[in-house]
């Protein structure tokens, strides 16, 4: 059902509509409409739902050779949570998360619903196959959303080439020193499970990290443990951002 619908978006939007030049207008609107600090108004993206397959066409068509470096990189970071979007919504509003997207065989990020110049592909294969190799930027895992109360939240604008290393410095910054996601306890360090989940991708050393983006309070709490700080991993937190 799901591949069939993209198949649709596809064929009902017309050439006309697709600029020479990539750009991300239709998704700033959106976002900038129904993204508020790290709510998502997803009652607000369903009545919009017709822009968003417009914007997701323009992904699916663009022409992905003709894209490099960060200007590549920001592409697939909102192509990831575009169409995580669209996957809340193809459910919503009969879901409280998005892991009830999923079946007993499979999960929503392996599911193949995602059109990329007539490959079909999955959220999965977005982040650990291109994302996640291609670039080897821990802080994409600050950029991308997966439509959860525990994810770093959804940037309220579109990643752009140019601007990207603020942005993703800014997301990186905004995540750590929330005190929701990072604080001290005793002699215990408490991070998000994202630092678990990938640390290889934090050179196995989530901590200097964290102390690369963290406040200058933080940083002067950690500095003070030394190497004798424990580290925990907070519960996950998988209810819609809403």
């Amino acid at each position: 059902m799901i591949l069939s619908l993209f198949l649709l978006i596809e064929s009902t939007v017309s050439a006309e509509s697709f600029s020479e030049k990539f750009d991300n207008q239709i998704y700033a609107s959106l976002l900038k409409k129904h993204v508020v600090g790290k709510r998502v108004n997803y009652d607000g993206l369903k009545k919009d739902e017709k822009l968003l397959d417009e914007y997701l066409a323009i992904l699916s068509q663009t022409d992905i050779k003709s894209l490099s470096g960060n200007t590549l990189f920001a592409f697939y970071i909102n192509a990831y949570n575009a169409f995580t979007i669209k996957l809340v919504l193809t459910k919503y509003p009969g879901i409280n998360s998005i892991k009830e997207i999923g079946s007993f065989f499979s999960n929503p990020w392996n599911k193949k619903f995602i059109s990329l110049q007539k490959r079909i592909v999955s959220l999965d294969y977005i982040e650990h196959d291109i994302l996640r190799p291609k670039f080897k930027d821990p802080r994409v895992h600050f950029a991308i959303n997966c439509a959860s109360k525990s994810c770093p939240q959804l940037l309220d604008e579109p990643y752009e080439g140019r601007i990207l290393e603020t942005q993703l410095d800014s997301q990186a910054r905004k995540f750590i020193n929330d005190k929701k996601n990072t604080f001290i306890k005793g002699d215990t360090l408490f991070i998000s499970k994202i630092f678990k989940w990938f640390r290889k991708d934090f050179s196995d050393n989530p901590v200097l990290f964290i102390k690369r983006y963290a406040s200058t309070e933080l940083k002067g709490e950690l500095n003070s443990f030394g190497e004798n700080i424990n580290l925990e991993y907070l519960t996950y937190d998988w209810s819609l951002n809403r």
